[in-house]
């Protein structure tokens, strides 16, 4: 009886993918769990492995096409790859069946060794998985790993990180001891639990000495040393060059150290630049040079882009195509926050150990005028409005990966104090890659500041699915008309993007002139010194 080879079920995010590569072709024999295809869709490449042992029969969707979710891809069927290996099973002779025990006595000897090499190296072995992903991700890459096979760690230490499109994960050692080895290289995509390595438990040296072996032991099959040649290559991309039959040497590596990735040999089956007996490419150096040369070094570098940098990508373009955003402007005379601040810096310094800012005063104001007007706080869901009863502001923080929005809860509630406290340590643990999850997720409302890095004016870009988002910018000293006369006052452009969907222009205006209003009278303002 056939087995049917489906696609796998897609997130809801995902319509649909692209057949990107079939691995076997119709009467090649298949084992369980053997990759079969390949499934390319707009953020990840998933790959189908064979749910039965059997031969390859039908291949029901050809590479380029588009398939949906549980589609069926093709069809495995019971029997090995050749119908006529049943008749040659047959006709066997004893010398094969000696041949065969052979065998078998050396792989009991090989899983024998390997079990003195366990029991020797004295510790015992944990398997190191991914940390337990939310439902809203449903994968995540493997970063940097900090320690290497071999190297001794200490219990607790960091010994990967996992990005994820929110935040970036550790991944700890679970005892003093040292990886054995590593299952899913830098770069690669892991779902949620996935074995990333081997843990032994016990000092480094013993396990260094044993991997070290290890690899000199099986010098005969490349397949299983992470090195071919001169270069380093990841597992993926070995057996694309073993079943493309490639010259390794050839095939430029882009991944960290000049690693091999499975991009880069993909892209090489591609333009069959690798093949093995083809001609090197020698003759771009002699177009180059009859090419006129540039002066100075005209370098380019290419890295692949983070799943955080693609997930604000994604977000941003979905904003603007999805919500019909308008933004409406005023400008805020901070001379009053101003002098309460220089008069009051060093009681509330001493009072709560913390400096005050302006951003306390901007997110109590912007949540007594969330209270005023609902539906900017508002969010919305399909074809529903949801009002929340409470304020969570989310705060845009500047980090190397990119913009993150930690979310102040019960901003309402808050003093202050909290609120500069908790910002401080948003913005440090942002830089540290240390906020979590539970940090980033919800928010009714969202604060950016484009004025610490100088910006006079800006439109943000709506958070979804909040229907709103202020933009704070630099305090520039201008000419202002105070009671008929000119008078040089600090001032700052305020920007209000929001949904026209569920925001009328008025309520907008209206919810920006109370921020106004409240910061240019921040006496209402509850300081707590």
């Amino acid at each position: 009886m056939a087995t049917e080879i489906k696609a796998p079920t897609f997130p809801e995010s995902v319509a649909e993918g692209t057949v990107a590569a079939w691995h076997k072709k119709p009467g090649d024999s298949v084992e369980r769990d053997e990759l079969i295809v390949e499934i390319e869709t707009d953020k990840v490449v998933l790959e189908v492995v064979a749910p039965e042992a059997g031969t390859l029969t039908d291949v029901m969707a050809e590479e380029g096409e588009t398939v949906e979710s549980e589609q069926v891809l093709g069809k495995i069927g019971e029997g090995s790859a050749s119908g006529d290996d049943s008749g040659k099973k047959e006709e066997k002779s004893s010398d094969d069946d000696g041949a065969e025990k052979s065998e078998e006595k050396s792989d009991e000897k090989k899983d024998a060794k390997q079990e003195e090499k366990q029991a020797s190296s004295g510790g015992k072995q944990h398997d190191v998985k991914a940390p337990s992903f939310p439902e809203s991700i449903q994968e995540g890459t493997v970063a940097t790993w900090h320690k290497k096979v071999g190297e001794a760690v200490k219990r607790d230490e960091v010994l990967a990180d996992i990005e994820t499109d929110k935040v970036v994960l550790e991944v700890v050692a679970p005892a003093d001891g040292a990886l054995a080895e590593i299952k899913a290289d830098e770069g690669s995509q892991v779902e949620s639990e996935a074995i990333l390595a081997v843990f032994t438990e016990g000092g480094g040296s013993d396990v260094a000495t044993a991997a070290d072996k290890e690899p000199a032991a099986s010098a005969d099959d490349g397949a299983s040393d992470e090195k071919m040649g001169d270069k380093i290559v990841a597992p993926a991309a070995r057996k694309l060059i073993a079943e493309h039959d490639l010259d390794v040497a050839k095939i430029e590596g882009t991944g960290k150290g000049g690693r091999v990735l499975k991009e880069d040999v993909q892209k090489a089956v591609k333009d069959g630049s690798a093949k093995k007996g083809a001609a090197k490419p020698a003759a771009a150096p002699a177009k180059s040079a009859a090419a006129p040369v540039a002066e100075g070094e005209r370098a380019e570098k290419r890295v692949p882009m983070t799943r955080l940098r693609q997930t604000i990508a994604k977000r941003l373009v979905q904003a603007q195509q999805t919500a019909a955003m308008l933004t409406t402007y005023n400008e805020v005379d901070m001379t009053e926050i101003m002098a309460l601040r220089a008069q009051y810096k060093d009681t509330f310094l001493k009072a709560h150990d913390i400096k005050l800012g302006f951003m306390g005063f901007f997110v109590k104001a912007a949540s007594e005028a969330l209270k005023r007007f609902p539906d900017v706080n508002a969010s919305i869901d399909g074809t529903d409005i949801v009002y929340h009863g409470y304020q969570d502001i989310g705060v845009a923080v500047s980090t190397d990966r990119g913009l993150v929005v930690p979310v102040l809860r019960d901003t309402d509630n808050m003093k202050i104090a909290d609120v500069e406290r908790t910002i401080v340590d948003f913005g440090k643990r942002g830089r540290d890659g240390k906020l979590g999850m539970d940090d980033m997720i919800g928010g009714t409302f969202t604060i950016t500041n484009g004025g610490t890095f100088g910006s006079l004016m800006s439109t943000p870009i709506i958070n979804p699915p909040q229907t709103a988002i202020l933009g704070m910018h630099k305090i520039q000293d201008r000419p202002m008309a105070i009671n008929g006369k000119v008078e040089i006052r600090p001032m700052m452009y305020l920007a209000l993007s929001y949904d026209h969907r569920m925001i009328d222009g008025k309520d907008a205006v209206r919810f920006l002139v109370t921020i106004k209003e409240l910061l240019e009278d921040p006496a209402r303002l509850l300081l707590d010194v």
